[in-house]
């Protein structure tokens, strides 16, 4: 191309040009080129401004007080982390499978059928989180035709748990329920119940207090074990029965609330779950969980709405934290 360049002439001095029809072809050529660039620019920023906005599964928020929310990477299926102030974010002290599992009745049935059911690990399919200032959340569409959105909004004071169930299908659910699965461990592990309280009448009560000799048996004889208080459920006339290899206990009165608390080892920290109604409340003392568990009806094309709010509670009383729990009780959804 240079053999064919001549000089130009006037106001140019030393600037190479090509003549006639090269010239124009050369300009067009050259304004194709940063269109292109151009589009590649802006497609590139659009990508990264979503990234910014839809974060992966390591996704993380946190409140004033330094509390984190996080999703727990080593799962597939959804399971969240509730961090501590100070706390480093690999802490399970507390964990939230999210949720145990979604169940349906349908009507004219008495059977029940998990649409999901929770395994630990890589299995199934990871949602796709999404963060929207203090929330994280998913959809999942489910067997049964029955749409979820699930998602969880760090709090000042905690966490509340809040799905939404759409029933896209013609059949009519006389139950169903989506129960939250706290698990603690670490400061709040409680495997005796020493520490698990619920609330009655006349105030606070130990769980497990009905049954003192917890206290002296081998592990072995005393896991594994169901322990449940009735809310709204009659009492179950037998307090001790043996199931599929599990011993369940149920407490011969009635709790006043759905509520249930467990204090830290120094008794610093009080982590409590409430609802706004359930049938009874229960922990499995070897994973120290806590279930309130709400349920709902669902008829075709109508949604329903289950919420659990977990306290997480520094250098308060059980007195204040069932006070601050009642407060806002009314506030859940249901």
């Amino acid at each position: 191309m240079l053999g064919r360049m001549r000089k130009p002439v006037g106001k140019e001095p030393g600037v190479l040009r090509p003549s006639g029809s090269r010239w124009k072809a050369m300009l067009k050529r050259s304004s194709r080129t940063v269109i292109v660039i151009s589009l590649l620019l802006a497609v590139s920023g659009c990508r990264h401004a979503y990234d910014q906005v839809t974060p992966t599964p390591s996704g993380s928020v946190r409140n004033s007080v330094g509390m984190q929310l996080r999703v727990a990477e080593e799962n597939t299926q959804p399971t969240l982390r509730i961090v501590l102030p100070g706390h480093p974010a690999s802490d399970r002290a507390i964990e939230v499978i999210f949720p145990e599992h979604v169940t349906v009745r349908p009507r004219g049935s008495t059977d029940a059928n998990h649409l999901y059911l929770w395994q630990p690990g890589q299995y199934g399919e990871r949602p796709l989180w999404r963060r929207s200032e203090r929330a994280l959340e998913y959809e999942r569409s489910l067997p049964g035709a029955v749409h979820m959105l699930a998602r969880a909004t760090l709090e000042e004071d905690g966490v509340r748990f809040h799905f939404k169930l759409n029933n896209q299908s013609d059949k009519t659910y006389d139950l169903i329920w989506a129960p939250i699965d706290p698990r603690l461990t670490s400061v709040f592990h409680d495997v005796r119940l020493e520490r698990t309280y619920v609330h009655h009448a006349d105030g606070f009560d130990l769980l497990a207090s009905e049954t003192p000799t917890r206290l002296r048996m081998p592990l072995n004889e005393w896991l594994p074990a169901r322990y449940l208080a009735s809310f709204t459920w009659p009492i179950p006339s037998q307090h001790v029965e043996r199931r599929d290899g599990i011993t369940y206990y149920n407490k011969s009165r009635a709790v006043d609330a759905p509520f249930i608390a467990t204090l830290s080892q120094d008794g610093r920290w009080v982590v409590a779950s409430f609802t706004r109604n359930t049938g009874n409340v229960w922990s499995n003392p070897e994973l120290t969980c806590q279930h309130v568990d709400p349920q709902a009806a669902l008829s075709p094309g109508e949604e329903a709405i289950l919420e659990t709010k977990i306290l997480v509670v520094r250098g308060s009383s059980l007195n204040d934290v069932f006070e601050m729990a009642m407060k806002q009780r009314d506030s859940l959804e249901q």
